[in-house]
């Protein structure tokens, strides 16, 4: 998505379509961070959980910009200063890989800390399992 946006509408804006992009997939990350990676976690409310998820989440974002605002503005990796290619490397490297795996980092760790910080806190209960045999008859 960050690739869409940056060629078409925010083609003179790349920060900003990154950014754009991480918040779609933060939304979805919350249902798949709850449901899957961090299912048997919580001890909160749900409107607490998704409310500190957000809020960690958009200092995520922070972090993801960080690296591309730093190699485009501190850097000055962009055109005229660089070629095209470079211009292009250079945000796929500071702002998809870098910015990614230090955002990655930090939600992975605030997440267990403060947003599910309870092990076992929603363990599913075992369904019950009948032996192949065994059958209910009704007398």
């Amino acid at each position: 998505m960050n690739y869409v946006l940056k060629f078409t509408v925010l083609n003179r804006n790349p920060v900003t379509a990154q950014a754009i992009a991480v918040i779609v997939a933060t939304i979805a990350s919350y249902v798949l961070n709850r449901e899957w990676s961090f299912r048997e976690r919580g001890g909160r409310e749900r409107r607490h959980e998704a409310a500190l998820f957000f809020l960690i989440s958009g200092i995520g974002v922070g972090i993801n910009s960080l690296p591309l605002f730093l190699s485009r503005y501190a850097l000055h990796l962009q055109v005229p200063n660089v070629t095209l290619i470079t211009q292009e490397v250079a945000d796929f490297g500071f702002g998809i890989v870098l910015g990614t795996a230090l955002a990655m980092v930090f939600r992975w760790w605030a997440f267990k800390k403060w947003v599910f910080p309870d092990a076992e806190a929603r363990v599913r209960p075992l369904r019950a399992v009948r032996p192949a045999g065994d059958t209910e008859r009704a007398a």
